[in-house]
């Protein structure tokens, strides 16, 4: 007979319950705990699941608990001291993207598990799409040399997210998606040069000190380069995801809908039919079951390459030239 694996949320957000949705639907997973700001806003989530508990204080959760695994949904300045107690307690455990504020935090998360190996799991969830998939296996065949994203939207309405301090920017939030698919599919970049402005939100919402458009570009080691563009001025509806990869064989569209490559008159297009999210919890709860991180497509260790992407673009910004990642 099968032991179940049982899992802790921390957080009460929409991110918190679709993986909790994901992992209730699993054979010999239970979902038994839960941890938010507040205890009513926990026992609120906990009654949508039968056998969970909620929970107010973290460490309580954890000395009351017998966990398998953690489930960390939580905005980017929340990040470091849980990561740093699972790791000491050697609790498996998945973080929702971005690790950080800045490489600060997440730099201590990645000695602390150097010294002390875990199984741990980041929400870069794109990468388990079949169009992504498809695209990595294919690249192989192309030399390419020139890459344009793009993450255009509008601003969200929590308070957290457009305080630079608190959310780190729309690049670190949001467009990191972008970042992140381009290291896994072209390989490490070795320089940064970022620019970002405000332009709209600071005068129309209060409290806003992130730029609202912002452009990074990239150069890879292999010698590709790559912009990565972002805005969050635009209306609502009016959503723009994605990138275009030009090859010496195709011109290559990938949005979270689908991929297109086109060749000529030739046009193939690949459609996702699973949901990511289902495949990365999945990854997550059959590495602690095996010991092994084999199908896990963003350890902590990767995605914090990442987020030293992301952080480089930041100071770029702050000091006005590239800067290089192999310092």
């Amino acid at each position: 007979m099968m032991i179940a694996i049982k899992i802790g949320m921390v957080g009460t957000c929409g991110f918190s319950k679709k993986h909790a949705d994901i992992l209730t639907e699993m054979n010999h997973v239970r979902v038994v705990a839960v941890c938010g700001t507040s205890e009513e806003k926990a026992k609120r989530f906990a009654e949508q699941y039968d056998g969970m508990k909620g929970y107010r204080d973290f460490d309580e959760m954890l000395n009351n608990e017998t966990l398998d695994g953690v489930f960390l949904c939580v905005p980017p300045m929340a990040h470091g001291e849980m990561e740093l107690a699972l790791v000491q307690r050697q609790i498996p455990f998945f973080v929702e993207k971005p690790l950080g504020v800045t490489t600060a935090v997440p730099g201590k998360v990645v000695e602390a598990l150097e010294k002390t190996p875990l199984i741990t799991a980041v929400g870069y969830h794109f990468r388990y799409l079949e169009s992504i998939q498809y695209l990595k296996s294919i690249l192989e065949d192309h030399t390419v040399g020139i890459v344009t994203g793009r993450w255009m939207g509008s601003m969200p309405e929590v308070g957290w997210w457009r305080n630079q301090a608190l959310s780190g920017g729309q690049l670190n939030e949001q467009a990191t998606h972008i970042v992140d698919l381009l290291r896994y599919l072209l390989g490490e970049s070795e320089e940064v040069h970022a620019y970002e402005s405000q332009r709209v939100m600071s005068t129309r919402k209060e409290d806003v000190t992130v730029a609202d458009v912002g452009t990074v570009n990239l150069r890879f080691k292999s010698g590709v380069i790559a912009n990565v563009t972002n805005t969050c001025i635009l209306p609502e509806g009016l959503d723009e995801i994605g990138f275009t990869i030009y090859t010496d064989l195709a011109l290559i569209e990938w949005t979270p809908e689908a991929l297109t490559i086109k060749n000529g008159s030739v046009e193939e297009v690949v459609t996702n039919t699973q949901d990511p999210y289902q495949r990365e919890d999945a990854a997550f709860i059959q590495a602690i079951m095996s010991g092994s991180d084999e199908q896990i497509l963003s350890t902590y260790h990767d995605a914090y390459n990442t987020q030293c992407v992301t952080d480089a673009a930041h100071v770029s910004v702050q000091k006005r030239s590239p800067i290089s990642l192999n310092d």
